[in-house]
């Protein structure tokens, strides 16, 4: 395992191009709308057909609010280091911090030196850039004293440092051949390679040269980032890296985020709708499938007891909830009937799942709840691990998030419905939650919402049901009844499409819209109850995958 346990970050990489420039900061708009973390540009400033890279930038700092912005990679043969660490650092304090630095030594040497650059040999081009990150480092560092630089290719002698970025700027390095791996390690924040030309079996011995060269220098590996250029197509068998559907790439992302530790993706595609699948179905799953496995690791070893587990959020949590806890037509459901059978979970789990309290908002059924099976009995003797109480609990975390956030769209549409707002505040309002998406109509404010809930059922239908399936033949009947009601939803959730589009055309589209919302709230809210119920103890004891 490699995992360095980053934060993980998304972004887009895009081209350039001068014949399309409102159309390349439109898609810098919608990488901060659906909710990344990096807009990059490629830098190759003899291109005569590119935008130049750093206007651009400070174009798309000024159009966008919260994306991080950064070249990939600058070309320092023709940005002098000093005057480029100037103008990040003035980026940065423009754009309040959201500026990091990809670098590179320049690969197109005759291109270079046709705009006036020096023509240097690859040798040469290695030792250069790192004189530059030196005068770089030193420009920011307001406190150091004038900045003495006596380099081959870079002198900088007596320069007064300064300003200084807003934060701490990242320096990350597009970095392939050993010499270059090597100063990565050395001196870079991060390492920002790209899939064509660092393959995925190559990526364990690049790694393992930036690892060394940490550790020489006196630092950890953990604190080099690995970034990745990425492209795919969400079409194809699956069988080649990023050619299949949304749930593959999750589980190819989420493989190399634990594997490699890589952190950071970046998507090249100038395609309007691969941006939004990649945010919408690919981001929350990797980060679930991450996230999952991090909490299952870090949690002690077995007989450990010196971290209590965590307690789990009972139904009556939900009660902060207006939209849900107004609900006026309890009813004993056969959810309710079973918890209390089993006495509200398994005491030595630590934690209660969340039980169905039985509250509907409409007289449509889904399903018949009557029907459905149940998993073999808890041994009651059974001893559970911290790191097993971690998984069970992760999927009750998992559920948590779907809760409130269903609890906020019902809030925002109850809002809008009753004229306290209108739907363009309504929709700023829902880019501050995880399930920001491109949000440009009244009538698709809830698609990310929708879409997070399908990417969330896909995990489960493609990695953790056929897991239980194997592991305990006992559960077989559950997952499959789980598995039908996820294809249930589904309907549900198209149900809601098609309110919302009645909504914002029709008179009386707010009827429908909330007769929706309330199906989807009894059926969504009963089935994630079920699903604890059944699923939390065999997760702590099989584990999720």
């Amino acid at each position: 395992m490699a995992d360095y346990g980053h934060e993980l970050l998304f972004g887009t990489f895009l081209t350039p191009m001068a014949d399309q420039a409102e159309r390349v900061v439109a898609l810098a708009r919608l990488t901060d709308q659906a909710g990344l973390d990096l807009v990059t540009v490629q830098d190759h400033p003899y291109q005569a057909r590119f935008l130049d890279t750093w206007t651009l930038l400070s174009v798309i700092a000024a159009s966008t609010s919260t994306v991080r912005v950064s070249p990939n990679v600058a070309n320092l043969p023709l940005r002098p280091p000093a005057v480029l660490a100037r103008s990040v650092a003035t980026l940065d304090i423009l754009s309040g911090g959201r500026v990091e630095l990809g670098l590179g030594a320049g690969g197109f040497r005759d291109g270079i030196a046709a705009v006036g650059g020096p023509k240097l040999t690859a040798a040469q081009g290695v030792d250069a850039l790192e004189e530059g990150i030196q005068v770089i480092r030193a420009i920011w560092a307001e406190e150091g004293g004038a900045v003495r630089v006596d380099g081959r290719h870079h002198r900088v002698w007596g320069a007064h440092p300064g300003p200084a970025p807003a934060h701490d700027v990242g320096i990350w390095l597009g970095a392939y051949k050993k010499r270059m791996l090597d100063m990565t390690g050395r001196l870079a924040d991060g390492w920002l390679p790209t899939h064509a030309y660092a393959a995925l079996d190559a990526l364990p011995a690049m790694n393992a040269i930036i690892d060394e060269a940490a550790l020489g220098a006196g630092r950890s590996p953990a604190d080099v980032r690995r970034l990745y250029n990425i492209a795919g197509t969400f079409t194809g068998s699956g069988r080649d890296f990023l050619r299949g559907p949304a749930s593959v790439w999750v589980e190819q992302l989420a493989e190399l985020t634990l594997e490699q530790g890589m952190s950071a993706y970046i998507l090249a595609s100038d395609d309007p709708d691969d941006i939004r699948r990649f945010a919408a179905e690919v981001v929350p799953g990797v980060r679930e499938l991450v996230a999952a496995e991090r909490a299952a690791s870090s949690a002690p070893a077995a007989g450990d007891r010196s971290r209590p587990a965590e307690t789990g959020t009972r139904a009556g949590d939900r009660s902060a909830s207006p939209a849900i806890a107004s609900a006026t037509s309890p009813a004993t459901s056969p959810d309710t009937v079973a918890h209390a059978r089993t006495g509200g979970g398994v005491p030595a789990l630590g934690f209660t799942p969340t039980p169905d309290d039985g509250t509907r908002l409409t007289d449509v059924r889904v399903w018949d709840e009557s029907t459905r099976p149940t998993g073999p009995a808890p041994d009651p003797d059974r001893t559970y691990t911290a790191r097993e109480q971690a998984a069970g609990h992760h999927l009750v975390e998992v559920h948590d998030q779907l809760r409130q956030e269903l609890a906020e769209v019902r809030r925002l549409v109850e809002e809008v419905t009753a004229g306290a707002m209108d739907p363009g505040v309504a929709r700023s309002h829902i880019n501050t939650m995880t399930m920001r998406q491109n949000n440009w109509t009244a009538g698709v404010y809830c698609e990310s919402y929708c879409r997070i809930v399908t990417t969330h059922h896909t995990i489960e239908d493609q990695s953790l049901f056929p897991h239980l399936r194997r592991a305990d033949p006992r559960l077989v009947p559950v997952v499959d009844r789980l598995e039908q009601e996820h294809h249930a939803i589904h309907e549900v959730l198209e149900g809601v499409d098609r309110a919302l589009v009645a909504f914002v055309s029709e008179p009386d589209g707010h009827k429908a819209l909330w007769a929706a919302l309330d199906l989807l709230t009894d059926a969504l809210l009963s089935h994630l109850s079920y699903e604890e119920r059944e699923l939390v103890e065999p997760i702590a004891r099989l584990g999720a995958h």
